[in-house]
């Protein structure tokens, strides 16, 4: 999630006279995607209501699986964007989903925070099916924005996953908007309602894995917004910290967060 973009949608007024997620000011799809460099690829094409959501199931070459991570991804572009996190993943021989929400890369429709959390139930319904899935650990991996649907799922199918991993995750929709708006905390507060937030879904989860991953120099989600969660959060759990920006861990320390991934 880019802070400019953020910075340019956040600019919120007292004129809003209900409630409301402003869903369009945290969701930037973008269609135009990236070549995915893998070579063992599954496109999945998953109908909800009128739409399509994509997924891609990324196998390892020539390891045997050690683990499935389903992974939710940021604000902006679509899995293609992201690529760059989950490529060290599945070399090192970790089954990996990558979801594209309504409106991302090749899904069709708009998304909200409601059809995303429902829509994320079903996909996840549906990898369960899967014998190459259910047969495995799973683990919900939630990188900047994907961290909010990625911390819900995990609350709402704790006996189901092994563990929760949380990238540059902000605390809640409001704490990322007051973030780039200060001067309007009051407002936005009254006006940016988070329907689910990682910083109260991760205090259900007692017994459950759980690894944070934040940069010290995140420009865009404050680094305190990971202390919240990781301190909300109860046991085990384990703070990987490196020293840089957002969602740079496997660029900046690749070898050190692959072991933090493998412990859990």
């Amino acid at each position: 999630m880019k802070k400019n973009v953020l910075f340019s949608l956040l600019l919120l007024s007292a004129s809003f006279s209900t409630k409301a997620q402003m869903d369009d000011n945290f969701y930037q799809p973008k269609k135009e995607m990236k070549l995915l460099a893998f070579k063992n690829i599954e496109n999945i094409n998953f109908p909800v209501e009128h739409d399509t959501i994509t997924a891609v199931i990324l196998k390892p070459e020539s390891h045997t699986i050690k683990k499935t991570i389903v992974f939710f991804h940021g604000a902006a572009g679509n899995i293609s964007t992201y690529q760059y996190i989950t490529k060290p993943l599945v070399t090192d021989g970790f089954q990996v989903v990558m979801v594209d929400v309504r409106g991302y890369g090749k899904s069709t429709g708009k998304p909200t925070h409601l059809n995303v959390a429902e829509d994320g139930q079903k996909i996840f319904d549906y990898l369960l099916n899967r014998k190459d899935i259910v047969n495995t650990k799973i683990y919900l991996y939630g990188a900047s924005l994907g961290s909010q649907i990625a911390t819900h799922l995990a609350k709402e199918n704790k006996a189901k996953i092994s563990g929760l991993i949380l990238d540059g995750g902000m605390s809640s929709f409001t704490d990322i908007a007051i973030r780039f708006k200060p001067e309007m905390k009051a407002i936005i507060e009254k006006y940016v309602v988070s329907p689910y937030s990682a910083k109260e879904d991760v205090k259900s989860l007692s017994g459950i894995p759980k690894l944070f991953i934040y940069g010290r120099g995140d420009s865009t989600v404050p680094f305190e917004q990971g202390q919240l969660i990781f301190k909300n959060a109860p046991e085990p759990k384990a703070f990987f910290e490196y020293s840089g920006d957002h969602l740079q861990a496997m660029v900046i320390e690749p070898v050190q967060t692959l072991k933090a991934i493998e412990k859990l």
